[in-house]
């Protein structure tokens, strides 16, 4: 791969892209995001809240769809 491409990936990368469509201002967004993707539980993270039991089991559910 080009150098130039992959600084310029890396450079336009938004950092958390994934744990930004996962994290939820109230527990009741994440327990229905939770509904929608599958699996069962939410769980707190730095002060919002993630479906999911925990962050390996959301990641797995992400995958999934």
């Amino acid at each position: 791969m080009c150098w130039t491409l992959l600084l310029l990936l890396v450079m336009t990368a938004q950092p958390g892209y994934g744990h930004g469509r996962g994290l939820f201002e109230t527990q009741a967004e994440a327990k229905q995001r939770a509904a929608e993707l599958n699996c069962t539980g939410v769980h707190p993270n730095n002060g919002r809240w993630m479906p999911c039991r925990d962050e390996a089991d959301l990641h797995r559910a992400m995958r999934r769809q």
